[in-house]
Formats: structure tokens, C-alpha cells, sequence
């Protein structure tokens, strides 16, 4: 099956989220390719864990700074606490190691969500591979059947042209020859009255011209094959 050889062409490969890939969007974009619901599902799911990484990436580092404030606002108020002398001072350390603890289970929680997500993305992302290379496989070779049934048209329809551009060229021909008989036996005054004219020695040469190119080519042709 297709997606066994995908499942084995992606084993050990580790790619990008196709998501923040512009060439991935590329693919539906610019092409006639269209995003299955699936795949409109699966991009959705990929960008949500993407931006919940993100959001707690940045909430981590705020956390730090505000963090790294209140040890510093400890170190501060520590000098009137050894005094014994400044009880607000000691307000302001219990209630930054207050916010410290707070910060540090907040912190903790966002650790064990950092664990989850880059797998859960790893997941969805490779759901997602799996799915672009099926979609695209399936588009390329839908394709290729009708580029082939095209082709195998235009090849008909060649050898169709050349055989109504002999016939053609016979026909035309046939009339200047007709022409040139009826010319000599009745007169022109005579043949005039058909509505027809020809340059006969110039039509026929054209004529000639043409069908002797024609068979230049072709024996051009056979000689390359």
C-alpha cells in the first residue's frame, strides 16, 4: 500500500512543523491541489499546540523575570530584618516568597505541559505528513493518467491533421488541374462562369512545394528514429 511506503520513506526523518513550512502551504496554494476536511482539521490541531507552546514559553519567561525581581526585593529587604528593627521589611520577604512559591508551582505545571506538547506536535505533524504525501500521491497520479490520455490525443489528432493536410493539399490539386483542362478545352471566357480563378501555375507549384516539404520532413523524422 502507498501510505506503508510513505510510513517507511518518513521512518527516522524528523521534519519541521509543515505548518510554519510557506512551501508546504505552497502546495494548495498555488497549485489545483485542495485541503481535505481532514487536512483542514489536522492544520488547525498542529497550529493550536504550536501557539500553546509558544504562550507558555513566553509565560515562563515573564515568570523568571518576575522571579528573579523578588530575589532581588529579598536581598533588599534582608538588612532590616537582621536589625529586628523593620517589621515592614519582613512583610515585604514573606509575601515575595509567598509570590516565589506561586511562581514556582506555576512554573512546574508549565514544565510538565512542555513534556507533552512537543510530542503531541511530533504527532500531529507526522498524521499530517502522512496525509499531504497521500493526498498528493493520489492528485499526481490522477494527473499523470490524464496527461497521458492527452498526450496520446494530441498524437491522434496529429496523424489526423497530416492525413486532412495531404488530403487537402490533393484536393487543391485536383481543382487547379481541373481548371487548367477546362481553361484549355472551353476558353476562360467559359470557365469563368464557374466563379473560380486560380493562378494555375503558381497554385500548383505551391502545392508541389508543400507536399515536397512534407515528405522532407517525414523522412527526417524516420531518420532520427
Amino acid at each position: 500500500m502507498a501510505e506503508d511506503r510513505f510510513s517507511e520513506a518518513l521512518k527516522g526523518k524528523h521534519i519541521s512543523p509543515l505548518t510554519l513550512d510557506n512551501k508546504w502551504h505552497k502546495l494548495f496554494k498555488n497549485t489545483d491541489a485542495e485541503e481535505s476536511q481532514e487536512m483542514k482539521d489536522l492544520e488547525e490541531e498542529l497550529n493550536a499546540l504550536l501557539k500553546k507552546q509558544g504562550k507558555i514559553n513566553s509565560e515562563l519567561k515573564d515568570l523568571h523575570r518576575i522571579k528573579s525581581n523578588l530575589m532581588d526585593e529579598i536581598v533588599t529587604n534582608m538588612n532590616g530584618v537582621e536589625d529586628g528593627a523593620d517589621k515592614a521589611a519582613q512583610k515585604k520577604i514573606e509575601e515575595s516568597r509567598r509570590l516565589i512559591n506561586e511562581i514556582n508551582e506555576r512554573v512546574e505545571g508549565y514544565q510538565d505541559d512542555l513534556l507533552d506538547i512537543p510530542r503531541l506536535i511530533d504527532e500531529v505533524n507526522y498524521k499530517l505528513m502522512l496525509l499531504t504525501m497521500q493526498e498528493c500521491y493520489t492528485i499526481l497520479q490522477d494527473n499523470t493518467a490524464d496527461i497521458e490520455k492527452i498526450g496520446r490525443w494530441i498524437k491522434e489528432m496529429r496523424v489526423e491533421l497530416k492525413r486532412n493536410i495531404l488530403k487537402k493539399q490533393k484536393m487543391e490539386l485536383k481543382n487547379v488541374e481541373l481548371y487548367s483542362y477546362m481553361h484549355d478545352i472551353f476558353g476562360g471566357d467559359v470557365v469563368d462562369i464557374f466563379d473560380i480563378k486560380y493562378d494555375v501555375e503558381k497554385q500548383r507549384q505551391d502545392i508541389l512545394d508543400r507536399q515536397a516539404a512534407i515528405r522532407e520532413e517525414k523522412a527526417r523524422a524516420e531518420g532520427s528514429n
